[in-house]
């Protein structure tokens, strides 16, 4: 299965574009920070992922704050013609920044 759930900060957005098939878009970059439990261990964990959203939910995203919280819900691919990774957004939701950052 491919399902992911990331909560994030908007890093950057770009403006709302549409596909050749006429379909809103807007790419992102998304930054995570969290702790994590790993092998026993604590470890700090940082991210940095390129995000793209479509249709209804690129024109709702596409009105989002650079900097704030989301919890991000969607499946990753292969960026056309790469080995990189893309997380494709189908749902996000406000978090607080005591759940981004617990530290």
């Amino acid at each position: 299965m491919n399902h992911v759930e990331l909560t994030a900060c908007i890093a950057e957005a770009s403006p709302l574009r549409y596909t050749p098939a006429g379909i809103p878009a807007v790419n992102f970059v998304l930054d995570h920070e969290s702790d994590m439990t790993e092998a026993g261990s604590t470890r700090q964990v940082k991210l940095t992922m390129k995000a793209v959203a479509f249709g209804t939910l690129a024109e709702q995203t596409g009105r989002l704050s650079l900097g704030q919280a989301f919890r991000f819900t969607g499946f990753l691919v292969n960026a056309r013609g790469s080995k990189s990774v893309v997380f494709h957004i189908q749902a996000f939701q406000p978090v607080s920044d005591q759940v981004l950052n617990p530290l």
